[in-house]
């Protein structure tokens, strides 16, 4: 929980001495070259190539209308990805369980009103500077197996 604090409380002062938004330093978006389905194929093939799993793929559509919200524009999935071993890592150690809340690792697929697919994720290196510990040395490792698992949005 202590590292979680110091986390909010950096967090909180570079967004008060930048007056910038996280998004960017946080997230990253990009245009995927496909649609929702083939850029979830995409990502869940490239990621077995790495060594990951793809437990799930969450359709936000139908659960945000089964559950009483209101339908949402375009297409919304929630990919769910995990490595054992890196996962092991973190939570063998009591000081890095807390970033449990982190897992399984998600990437959004998505559309919006341009009629473009999105892809976002978070920046694991940067989330992993910012923790310290065996999270900081876990997410070096992350970092570079989401950038192999994305390669094709830079193409």
């Amino acid at each position: 929980m202590r590292n979680f604090v110091k986390l909010a409380a950096v967090m909180l002062m570079v967004g008060i001495v930048s007056g910038c938004s996280f998004k960017p330093m946080m997230l990253q978006e990009r245009v995927s070259p496909y649609d929702v389905e083939t850029t979830i194929e995409k990502i869940q093939s490239n990621a077995v190539k790495v060594g990951w799993v793809s437990p799930g793929v969450k359709n936000m559509n139908k659960a945000v209308t089964k559950h009483g919200g209101q339908p949402i524009g375009g297409k919304v999935r929630i990919v769910e990805l995990c490595n054992a071993e890196h996962a092991s890592k973190i939570l063998s150690d009591d000081d890095g369980r807390y970033a449990a809340l982190f897992m399984p690792c998600s990437i959004g697929v998505y559309t919006k009103s341009d009629g473009k697919t999105y892809v976002s994720n978070v920046k694991a290196k940067v989330v992993g500077d910012m923790m310290g510990g065996v999270v900081s040395d876990v997410m070096v490792d992350v970092n570079a197996d989401q950038n192999k698992i994305l390669e094709f949005l830079d193409d």
